[in-house]
């Protein structure tokens, strides 16, 4: 029986060939994608995965509030140094701590050799416990255990040494010390949430020089501390958060008057595996996935299929007419239903199983693309384990029974007499079935071009609204502690030539986070009162706002010798909001303290966007660092030519800092980086939403062919009764461009609801406007018109007599 099915199937892919081509075409193209979005799902899902430990390894994290109103400050994925060893020592459950500090980008030197090393992390001799590392050379037990010692991944190594062995051989860090190579391990894998170059034993750190002993066991402002612990198997880590408020109150200086510790940070744990989809703090080591992402792809992704599906029942039920004797006398040689359903269903499947081999070829020949789209490195051998393989044996069968279950009840319930007598009717209930599929792919087609639309529309917002401050023309470079004693030479040779404007530095830089914040107190009458506000900071110069072209809206900046106006402050007039001023000019004179630094505020600037627009404008303080403390980047205003630019910088770089190799970049390419998830992501609804409209056009087209067909003595008539080509094809036309009409109607709410969703998540955004949903419709009603125009043009200047004849 199985094999008259299947020969029967192949007989009718091979009769019907343009339907059978346009329902291979669009599962092939519905399915492909799925396998695209799949590959990308489980490799997104597979982050650090790889670990043996996964399961039990936990990211200590650290919230800041506002204890005075319970306001969000600051959410990080790294804590200050004494956590680690309390908690170790508080909880005996732990069984294994270990940490990463990543180091600020910082010249190696091996002979003649220089680098700038921009992945380079302070590790725990634990790191082997928690981690799978695989050290290709060298002892785990003591590759991190000696201060000064360091590991490189496999590429780092032949970087320095070449095809030399590397163990023993010194490294020079950052022209300060000497560290020996004692391991060269195998890069961590692409799935994993940080890929560092080179691994710095942590003890260097205790060393005085470097950080301190007592820094690690004191300083609980530094939050720059990776700390990963493992937990024993099957360990509820939710009864370790629980007992951390009070572990903070019992070891943390309390600083916070009549508040708690605990009612201003708090600790949680993020499971390892987690991080990557779920984990968007405030300083990630490395961009991250975004759940909403898979969810977003993956619903496309299905309602590609579901259009392809569509397809399918549509011309399946409109060719019902062709097929209708062979049911009738299938039944009344003694077929029975099921027997007919289990027919058109494997016709269905054979349909299937054909598109999805094609699918896989499409995939296998599409990844590369994805890859250069997403930023990411898709394989197909992500698809090659058994559980997957298993799920794409079931695609074709799955996704057969759906496209062909419909079809296959509504052809099985013909009525033989019916049939055989040439009376049967196609009632009206399928029809209208038919049309109701029509809709829900046009308003699938219509969604998409409008989340398309606003995607380019805020991503175009976002980078042309203004800033306040010209991001054109500012190269940027890593401050280094080469230039400390001569960092004012260093300028004033800069400055020497016409091509650079300006130079300033700061502990930050723009198109950067805002992460430092300290307490603040301002003068109220009588005394300094604490302020409610959540104030963030950055050192700078008394050329740093010049140079941004920032200025200042009330009073003065920074003035005299870099170094001598620490006692005076700058914020910008969203901190004379937050600090509850009347007006910017009632915050000049005014006393304030800020981190303990007493002070008077002289000067507010004009709030601008330090960073990305997925942030809102933050209250901020700029003040003076002592050098040649507190600086971390070098902002340069160049003008003219810009290569000239840069040939003179780099040749006067080399003159004070001949030991640091020169490395810049440009501050609008840091804001582009910024939002290239957004630009990817509006790629991604491009092609989709045209793949999505043009299998929904390439149904339609295959669906008014059939109608038109059936129509064609009905048109002869009304040609030789005097209609024009255009009144038939208006009458052609009407009932389908009704359906995209409906369909834009369902369509809209759906949308709006679905990118003001979206929208939220920028602190500065686009209104969504109405003439976005009327371009869709216009443009889905158009595409249809042509769609079934071709068709209905050449159905009208048919000879009305070859329609007739046979009348």
């Amino acid at each position: 029986m199985l094999q008259n099915y299947l020969i029967i199937a192949l007989r009718n892919l091979k009769k019907f060939r343009f339907t059978s081509f346009i329902n291979i075409f669009g599962l092939t193209t519905g399915l492909t994608c799925c396998l695209l979005i799949l590959t990308y799902l489980l490799y997104e899902s597979s982050f650090d995965r790889y670990n043996k430990e996964a399961k039990n390894v936990y990211r200590v994290e650290r919230t800041f509030l506002n204890p005075e109103n319970g306001a969000l400050s600051l959410e990080l994925g790294a804590v200050s140094p004494p956590f680690a060893p309390l908690l170790q020592s508080d909880f005996k459950d732990i069984k294994k701590i270990t940490r990463f500090l990543p180091a600020s980008t910082t010249p190696m030197k091996w002979e003649d050799k220089i680098f700038n090393e921009k992945k380079l992390f302070f590790a725990d001799e634990n790191l082997f416990d928690v981690f799978d590392v695989t050290l290709l050379k060298g002892n785990p037990a003591k590759a991190l255990t000696d201060p000064f010692t360091v590991i490189l991944s496999e590429e780092t190594a032949r970087k320095y040494f070449g095809d030399g062995d590397p163990l023993n051989k010194v490294v020079r860090f950052n022209n300060q010390f000497d560290c020996k190579v004692s391991g060269i391990y195998k890069a961590f894998p692409p799935n994993a949430h940080l890929h560092p170059d080179l691994l710095l034993s942590f003890n260097t750190l205790r060393d005085p020089a470097v950080y301190g002993e007592e820094n690690l066991r004191t300083n609980w402002g530094n939050n720059a501390f990776y700390t990963y612990v493992l937990l024993p198997d099957g360990y509820n880590h939710k009864t370790l958060e629980a007992q951390f408020p009070a572990f903070i109150d019992r070891h943390m200086p309390n600083d916070r008057g009549r508040f708690k510790q605990s009612e201003g940070t708090f600790l949680t744990l993020r499971p390892l595996t987690d991080i990557h989809l779920y984990s968007h703090k405030d300083d990630e080591m490395e961009e991250n996935g975004d759940i909403k992402r898979i969810y977003t792809f993956s619903a496309i992704a299905l309602f590609i299929l579901l259009i392809a599906c569509i397809n399918y029942m549509n011309l399946s039920t409109a060719r019902s007419v062709l097929r209708a004797k062979e049911i009738g006398v299938r039944k009344v040689v003694g077929a029975r239903k099921w027997e007919l359903i289990g027919q058109f269903l494997t016709e269905s499947i054979v349909v299937c199983w054909v598109a999805t081999l094609l699918a896989l070829l499409l995939t296998w020949i599409s990844l590369p693309w994805l890859n250069q789209l997403s930023g990411q490195t898709l394989s197909l051998s992500t698809l090659l384990n058994w559980k997957i393989i298993g799920l794409l044996m079931l695609i074709p069968f799955i996704t057969g029974i759906l496209a062909g279950i419909y079809p296959s009840l509504f052809l099985s319930s013909f009525q033989p007499i019916r049939v055989l007598k040439g009376v049967l009717k196609i009632g009206g209930g399928n029809i209208s079935f038919r049309k109701v599929l029509v809709v829900a792919q046009f308003a699938i087609s219509i969604i998409l071009i409008i989340s398309t639309a606003i995607v380019f529309q805020q991503l175009h917002f976002m980078q042309q609204k203004s800033l306040g401050f010209n991001k054109d023309r500012l190269l940027t470079i890593r401050y280094n502690g080469a230039l400390n004693n001569t960092y004012e030479s260093f300028r004033t040779s800069l400055l020497a030539d016409a091509s650079v404007r300006e130079v300033g530095r700061s502990s930050r830089i723009p198109s950067g986070r805002l992460l430092d914040a300290m307490d603040s107190q301002i003068d109220r009458g009588d005394s300094l009162a604490p302020s409610k506000a959540d104030i963030k900071f950055i050192n700078a110069d008394e050329h740093f706002l010049s140079t941004y072209g920032v200025h200042m809206v009330e009073g003065r900046g920074f003035r005299g010798e870099q170094g001598t106006d620490t006692a005076s402050f700058l914020i910008n007039e969203e901190a004379v909001k937050a600090l509850g001023l009347k007006s910017n000019r009632e915050a000049i004179g005014k006393p304030f303290r800020y981190g303990g630094r007493p002070g008077t505020l002289v000067g507010v600037f004009n709030s601008f966007h330090f960073e990305s627009m997925h942030q809102r404008i933050l209250p901020l303080v700029v003040q003076e660092a002592k050098p040649p403390f507190g600086y971390a980047n070098i902002s340069i205003k160049v003008a003219g030519n810009i290569p000239a630019a840069i040939s003179h910088i780099e040749k006067t770089w080399k003159q004070f800092a001949p030991e640091v190799p020169f490395d810049y970049t440009f501050l609008d390419d840091r804001f582009a980086r910024l939002y290239e998830s957004e630009q990817r992501q509006g790629a991604i609804f491009s092609l989709f939403s045209c793949i999505a409209i043009f299998i929904a056009c390439l149904g339609l087209f295959g669906l008014s062919a059939f109608t038109i067909t059936q129509r064609m003595k009905e048109i002869g008539i009304r040609k030789v009764l005097g209609a024009s080509t255009r009144q038939i094809v208006q009458l052609l036309s009407k009932d389908f461009l009704l359906l995209v009409l409906i369909a834009a109607v369902i369509a809209f709410p759906v949308a709006w609801y679905t990118m003001n969703s979206w929208l939220q998540e920028f602190a500065y955004r686009i209104p969504i406007s109405a003439w976005v949903f009327a371009a869709a419709a216009i443009i889905a009603a158009l595409v249809a018109l042509v769609t079934i125009g071709i068709q209905a043009v050449k159905a009208a200047l048919t000879n009305p007599v070859q329609n007739l004849r046979t009348e």
